[in-house]
């Protein structure tokens, strides 16, 4: 999959949707199916809430860990609904992902490449070296993890 493309770079596109739908909404899609329910059921909901909101939405932003969870069938839920979501609406992969050298290259490839998403969250504690891998794609946008809403995070 070559990715999703665009004219403009992630914040361009971001403030252009802003002004023209007049919202700063940010939909977070972090399903949590039932016990029994499975990837398809992360699939559904996902879409249930992607086609109730789209209109009045700036960004979407799935957590990959809940589709990570469901091994190859989640991961194929998540990619099906990258897919799904429509063009115009950016999507920010809330992945926090953070490692070094050919690792983080590797998350960056699966990010902005397989996954073909416009933006993604890091963990950038071990240093520069598990951001610069992400940098290498100008068109994508890096939100960088500084504090968490832990309840002990500022502890």
């Amino acid at each position: 999959m070559a990715g999703r493309w665009y004219i403009v770079d992630f914040f361009g596109r971001l403030e252009d949707i802003w002004k023209e739908r007049k919202t700063l909404l940010c939909v977070g899609l972090d399903p949590r199916p039932a016990a029994g329910e499975g990837a398809g059921e992360l699939f559904r909901r996902s879409m249930a809430i992607v086609e109730a909101t789209a209109p009045y939405t700036a960004c979407y932003k799935p957590n990959s860990a809940f589709y990570e969870a469901f091994g190859a069938a989640g991961m194929d839920a998540l990619m099906r609904l990258i897919k799904a979501i429509p063009d115009d609406i950016p999507v920010l992969l809330d992945a926090k992902r953070g490692d070094i050298g050919t690792t983080a290259e590797a998350y960056a490839k699966a990010c902005f490449e397989a996954l073909g998403v416009d933006a993604v969250t890091l963990s950038p504690y071990l240093g520069r070296d598990a951001v610069d891998p992400f940098l290498a794609y100008p068109d994508k946008a890096l939100f960088l993890l500084a504090r968490t809403s832990n309840p002990r995070a500022g502890v």
